[in-house]
């Protein structure tokens, strides 16, 4: 059991709030105790727990107390977010519309869809030019002027929570930009924030670091340092020169930035997205990613949110290799006790290798490889999000198919960035390193499954062909387990955007390609007019309302994966209680078949003819072979 049930026990028990309180200190406390003396040795950093200890409280008491009536409520509904009732979809504020105002008089349009989870990219203040994306922070509390004001944010938290949507936030818990105020007090040869960050006298330390460290941006950012002559010092920058990673082995940077986190959540957020968590703690000799103890520190993070804040939760931003992935969740007696969510980068990666080879046996080996998750935790599924595509597959289920890996690599990488000929894909390159071959794809959704070359041919084939593979890969994010998450703009097949070719602080940076501006126009004509928008549009919004409706889509990790003896199929089952579903996709431009006897084994035509959901019609059986059509998508109901 982990902690939040614990939790969840305790507030039946019809204590007031602060009493309840007490009781989640004192639940949390040798665990919290652990945590804390295991980054930071208790000889030397007693009084840094006594701070801890005298910190909580003090958090708890300037929690509103909407949202502390709101925590309780949440505790005794149970694991909120592994509802089916949950859609989200990631959006820029000033892309979508203009700011948060313009935001809020967008929750029609939200309702409309069926959305009901927001994730904002990053609206606090940040450097001017480039800040990578808004990733380089000024500020984790103070609203960028260009996004509105605190005022706005909370007048649009409160109207999400009035219409029954959920807030996702980020939180930079890796790095600040170099004008935050630390940095600042750094640069200005303030030793107490110095040592707020990896700071040095010389390169020696820093090259100890290079031999093992890799570089995470090497066209734009290579190395991992960057000297500040202002300060005469060296200071570790693993992303950017203008993002300057935290030094976790100061108590007094956890202590700061747990204070920053609660405040975070104490304006309306549900969600808080840790940025980079993978990379939270350094040490020489190592890759500085996924070590031990940052999974320490995450976890102190959420047992200190849980006892103040047991209504917000934590998203792990941790785009990693699938065995890595599920460790975020915690393992051992940290199990179900780190974020209660992470990213399933591994399956938005398998999928777009799938598109590109028509197979799915990479899909299946690397799907079946992932250690299960804890029952308290779930997963945001999506193809498509702000950043790029990585292609972190794992060479040894590469080589098990065949395949050389790095041939594997440029294959997909010349398939979606638009080297060959006959691909239907329009991407672009993002981070390409010509020494070692490694790179990544850019790309909206609909152009890189080929809407935009088939509009721009006007190739009506292809068109149908890029809409039934947009619609395909959404419908499994929506059927498989955890939170389905939709880019903003990919429900109406929104294109590339190649404008930022034209500003000076993005040209250098690919990813602008895919993130265009909402395109409000061709949303307004959506019901006047037949088109590849509509199509997506109005398949989405059904089967958005047809997941809804249907309790098999929660999450009590009950999928089970089903191989077909055709590798151009993917096939999984979702089950709750009497209920069944079996989604079955064919991901080839030819139609294939498929044995019927095992779809008939689990029972789904023991009552006659299944109903397949997306159709709205039964799927008949005229032999023993099921057909089915060039990237069609089957969701077939057994009650």
């Amino acid at each position: 059991m982990n902690q939040a049930s614990l939790h969840r026990l305790l507030s039946q028990k019809g204590k007031d709030s602060k009493e309840l309180f007490d009781l989640r200190l004192a639940t949390n406390l040798t665990l919290i105790q652990k945590q804390f003396f295991s980054l930071y040795p208790e000889e030397r950093h007693e009084k840094n727990f006594k701070k801890l200890l005298q910190l909580l409280p003090k958090l708890y008491l300037e929690r509103p107390e909407a949202l502390r009536n709101q925590d309780l409520q949440r505790l005794k509904s149970g694991n909120w977010y592994q509802s089916e009732k949950i859609v989200g979809m990631q959006l820029y504020v000033e892309h979508f519309n203009k700011d948060l105002k313009g935001l809020q008089e967008k929750i029609p349009y939200f309702k409309k869809l069926g959305v009901n989870f927001l994730h904002l990219m990053p609206i606090t203040t940040r450097p001017k030019g480039e800040s990578d994306g808004g990733y380089a922070v000024n500020s984790y509390l103070e609203v960028d002027k260009k996004y509105g004001s605190k005022k706005d944010l909370l007048e649009l938290t409160s109207a999400l929570r009035k219409n029954g949507i959920y807030l996702m936030l980020d939180f930079v818990v890796n790095h600040t930009s170099n004008e935050f105020s630390w940095a600042k007090k750094a640069i200005k040869g303030d030793k107490k924030y110095q040592n707020y960050y990896y700071t040095y006298e010389d390169f020696t330390v820093p090259a100890e670091f290079e031999k093992t460290l890799p570089e995470v941006f090497p066209e734009t950012s290579p190395g991992n340092f960057t000297y500040i002559p202002e300060m005469e010092k060296w200071v570790m920058t693993v992303f950017n020169s203008y993002q300057w990673d935290l030094n976790y082995t100061n108590p007094e940077v956890f202590l700061e930035m747990l204070a920053n986190l609660v405040k975070l959540t104490d304006m309306g957020v549900d969600v808080v997205r840790f940025d980079a968590l993978a990379f939270l703690w350094k040490k020489i000799g190592t890759i500085s990613q996924n070590l031990p103890e940052a999974h320490n520190l995450i976890s102190l993070f959420r047992m200190c949110l849980q006892v103040v804040a047991p209504g917000s939760i934590l998203l792990a931003e941790a785009i990693v290799a699938p065995t890595n992935i599920v460790k975020y969740f915690g393992e051992g007696e940290k199990r179900g006790n780190e974020c209660e969510v992470a990213y399933n980068a591994s399956l938005m990666a398998l999928l777009w290798n799938s598109i590109a080879t028509k197979k799915t046996q990479l899909l299946y080996k690397s799907l079946m490889h992932v250690p299960p998750k804890p029952k308290d935790c779930t997963w945001i599924n999506y193809i498509r999000c702000h950043d790029d595509i990585g292609l972190g597959y794992e060479n040894h289920l590469i080589q098990e198919l065949g395949w050389n890996p790095e041939m594997h690599r440029k294959f997909l990488l010349d398939y979606y960035c638009q080297r060959l000929d006959w691909s239907p894909a329009k991407g672009m390159l993002f981070m390409y390193n010509p020494k070692t071959g490694d790179g990544r794809i850019t790309g909206s959704a609909a152009s890189l499954l080929g809407l935009e070359k088939a509009i721009a041919t006007k190739n009506d084939d292809l068109i149908k062909e890029s809409v039934n593979k947009i619609i395909m890969l959404h419908g499994i994010t929506l059927a498989f387990e955890g939170i389905p998450l939709i880019y903003a703009g990919d429900e109406i097949g929104t294109l590339n955007d190649y404008s930022f070719q034209n500003d000076a602080s993005k040209k250098g940076d690919s990813r602008w390609v895919n993130r265009p501006r909402q395109d409000w126009e061709t949303i307004s004509k959506l019901e006047k007019e037949d088109s590849p928008q509509l199509a997506i549009f109005r398949t989405l919004q059904k089967l958005i309302k047809i997941r809804k409706e249907n309790t098999v889509f929660a999450d009590h990790n009950n999928l089970e994966i089903y191989h077909t003896g055709n590798d151009h199929i993917l096939s999984l089952e979702r089950t709750h209680d009497a209920k069944r579903l079996l989604v079955i996709c064919n991901f080839d431009e030819n139609p294939q078949v498929i044995d019927s006897s095992w779809i008939k084994k689990l029972g789904y035509f023991s009552n006659g003819e299944p109903l397949d959901l997306v159709s709205g019609e039964k799927i008949a059986l005229n032999s023993a072979l099921l057909e089915v059509m060039p990237y069609q998508m089957l969701w077939l109901m057994k009650s």
